[in-house]
């Protein structure tokens, strides 16, 4: 991504409806699995470090590293908190085989350019019976303004990423949509108004606009707890399971 996106990153990603909507989703996906006192989490692609951020305080005995490509990235995760954050490619992992009980991964996917040889990686460093997170935009018909700002390569479909999931060796646990309820917005924003002059959709909403907003989303989330799918949505969430 361009170094700015990192800075308006760390800048807003606290509080943004997006990231606070999806880390909770993170959160809600891992605990079930990760039943053990002390338990290793690998955050592949940890950006600024807020997945870390959030959840290290609710779940002390679980033991985070984080991993991003990009320096800056690192700099300002370390900057927040996070102790344990290493540059590093989720093609080429400096761990060991089998070393994580969880390993997570949002939104960093679709950055890749050979994204199942960084799919081969992350399951490596997975123990058996170990499970992997995955959140990735959908849609190749939602490609906009947005994903030429982050340097996109790709948005996935329910079928393709299932397959790719599924070719790593991994046993898929839960693929839903997600973010349905603000889709259509998405797209009018997306498709049909002008690009911000940002760059990208990562921004400081206003609070009411903010509060508003995950008011809706909760009202999803409520949703895809009680049912445990979405057929549609701007954002595919996996869970998979490393076999024994």
């Amino acid at each position: 991504m361009e170094l700015e996106e990192y800075h308006k990153m760390a800048a807003v990603e606290d509080e943004m409806w997006y990231y606070h909507v999806l880390r909770r989703h993170i959160w809600r996906l891992l605990k079930p699995h990760l039943r053990k006192e002390s338990v290793r989490v690998l955050d592949a692609g940890c950006g600024t470090g807020g997945l870390i951020r959030c959840l290290q305080p609710k779940e002390p005995n679980w033991q985070f590293t984080g991993v991003d490509l990009s320096t800056l990235a690192c700099e300002l995760a370390r900057q927040r908190g996070c102790t344990d954050v290493r540059v590093a490619d989720v093609t080429e992992l400096p761990m060991t085989t089998a070393e994580f009980d969880a390993v997570v991964s949002t939104d960093v996917l679709y950055h890749v350019e050979d994204d199942a040889l960084a799919l081969q990686e992350l399951v490596r460093v997975l123990r058996p019976g170990g499970v992997l997170v995955i959140n990735v935009p959908a849609y190749q018909w939602l490609w906009s303004y947005h994903d030429v700002a982050v340097h996109s390569q790709r948005r996935y479909d329910r079928q393709e990423l299932r397959e790719k999931i599924a070719a790593a060796g991994l046993e898929i646990l839960k693929i839903t949509h997600w973010n349905m309820l603000l889709l259509p917005l998405i797209v009018l924003r997306r498709k049909f108004l002008p690009a911000p002059r940002g760059g990208s959709d990562v921004l400081a909403y206003v609070p009411w606009l903010n509060s508003i907003l995950k008011g809706v989303m909760a009202i999803e989330t409520a949703l895809l707890t009680t049912t445990g799918y979405l057929p549609a949505g701007s954002s595919l969430l996996v869970v998979a399971r490393k076999p024994v």
